[in-house]
């Protein structure tokens, strides 16, 4: 018998937080967002336990594009790095917040790369490439993140001793131009090292 109960307990652990951040917060946002969540996932290990072969792509265009386009486009939340220090600057526990906690912080340490895998908005285009298996060995450029990860924290930190106007509006152009030179970086060393993830492995690793 297989076992169909695990999509069961994911959705369980996702229905649980989501009541549990609605009524601690006294925000609705949270049991949609996370029951949302949850019911996507669930969907993609039921058609991955069928073997249907596109089951953890419509997972990624699931939460991929609800990531992008209806939290980070119609609710303008930069749901990028920079967005996690904006929003951590003014203590406010917004999505970016979030995601940011789950992507690279919790998540890997529950479901490993099963974020990226499912989840990553950036994955979800980048996995369209045709380098699905890696040409060449992986290189030793790790440390590029590390420069990408203290770039955003500067240019954050810069905006609020600057005392600058409009934050929200400058976050969620950010957000946009982030997006734009991400796919296209990515889209390049996917290319370049003949390895879709190529972006993920050099510039947002998180392992």
């Amino acid at each position: 018998m297989k076992k169909y109960w695990l999509p069961a307990v994911m959705l369980g652990i996702f229905e649980i937080i989501a009541v549990t951040l609605w009524l601690t917060k006294d925000n609705l946002f949270y049991l949609f967002n996370f029951s949302y969540i949850g019911l996507s996932i669930t969907l993609g290990m039921y058609l991955f336990q069928r073997k249907y072969k596109h089951a953890r792509r419509i997972v990624q265009l699931l939460v991929g594009l609800y990531m992008l386009v209806y939290l980070g486009l119609i609710c303008r939340e930069n749901m990028q790095i920079e967005g996690f220090w904006y929003y951590l600057f003014t203590g406010v526990f917004e999505a970016a917040t979030i995601h940011y906690a789950v992507a690279k912080i919790f998540g890997p340490l529950i479901f490993s790369r099963g974020w990226c895998g499912y989840a990553c908005w950036t994955a979800m285009v980048l996995d369209f490439l045709p380098y699905k298996i890696p040409a060449q060995p992986r290189k030793k450029l790790g440390w590029i993140r590390y420069i990408t990860f203290a770039a955003s924290l500067i240019f954050v930190a810069a905006l609020f001793l600057a005392k600058v106007g409009n934050l929200e509006r400058i976050m969620f152009w950010a957000f946009i131009t982030g997006n734009i030179a991400y796919y296209a970086s990515g889209i390049a060393l996917a290319f370049a090292f003949k390895d879709n993830r190529a972006f993920c492995k050099y510039y947002f690793s998180s392992r």
